[in-house]
């Protein structure tokens, strides 16, 4: 199987109910000068608060070259950066730092977070949806495929281990210790949600960009075709079609919104 950028496109993040959800918490009297969207991917939710808030600066980072290539083949008035989000901070006052599903995978929230804060203006807001990747079968067989064959020591260490405190990972009251401190107004909240995918559709053009972005940065060409045919082998046999010819696909999110 062949990987389809356009096929992919069609699938993008704002028909995701993560991302509704996540734009939908956002206070109604927010009118942004300025927006930082952390982890774009290819662009789809960049484009979107462009064409909400015409008048804003919208900057787009990521630190897969692979997606800012596509997201830059799609015409906008956003900025893109490439950079390493682990230690990349605006530099700014900025009115609203968005993120979904792009920060799963950076180290140190501990410290992440509250800085993300601090990097705000007056009224700021900072809105992040994080899947929950080290619950969830998809991942786990990303990682087993990753380490099964003739590309595994190129997309060795591409996802990094879960993050942990105190020997467990990341939970909604590390969230609200970290920036509680600052003295903000916090929401957050837990969603697992069941999508129904058509049969039409191959599972694995269907999973959230960030998770495959380490694999199309490290493989190209056949090795890449052949490394997707085989994850798609184990999604298929972990998420059997239903006889209606589609297949129900659990995913978790953890949403922070936050103003200050």
């Amino acid at each position: 199987m062949a990987w389809d950028p356009d096929a992919f496109a069609t699938l993008d993040v704002l028909r995701r109910r993560p991302v509704i959800d996540l734009t939908a918490a956002l206070p109604s009297s927010l009118s942004p000068r300025s927006v930082v969207d952390l982890g774009c991917g290819a662009g789809q939710l960049s484009r979107l608060l462009a064409a909400r808030w015409p008048q804003a600066d919208v900057l787009a980072v990521d630190q897969s070259r692979a997606m800012l290539r596509w997201a830059g083949d799609t015409p906008s008035p956003v900025r893109y950066l490439h950079a390493d989000l682990a230690v990349w901070r605006p530099h700014w006052p900025t009115d609203l730092v968005i993120s979904a599903g792009g920060l799963q995978h950076v180290a140190g929230h501990d410290r992440l977070f509250p800085e993300l804060l601090q990097s705000l203006g007056p009224g700021g807001v900072l809105a992040v949806a994080l899947p929950r990747p080290q619950n969830q079968t998809t991942h786990s067989l990303l990682l087993e495929t990753a380490a099964d064959g003739p590309w595994a020591d190129r997309l060795h260490g591409a996802w990094p281990a879960a993050p942990l405190t105190e020997g467990r990972g990341y939970d909604v009251q590390d969230y609200y210790d970290w920036l509680g401190r600052e003295g903000a107004s916090i929401e957050l909240w837990e969603t697992e949600y069941f999508h129904v995918l058509d049969g039409d559709v191959p599972l694995v053009q269907w999973l959230h960009q960030a998770a495959l972005a380490p694999v199309m940065d490290r493989l190209t060409g056949p090795e890449l075709d052949r490394f997707l045919a085989a994850y798609r082998r184990r999604l298929e046999a972990a998420y059997p079609e239903h006889s209606s010819g589609n297949t129900l696909i659990p995913t978790k999110w953890l949403f922070v919104v936050v103003r200050v």
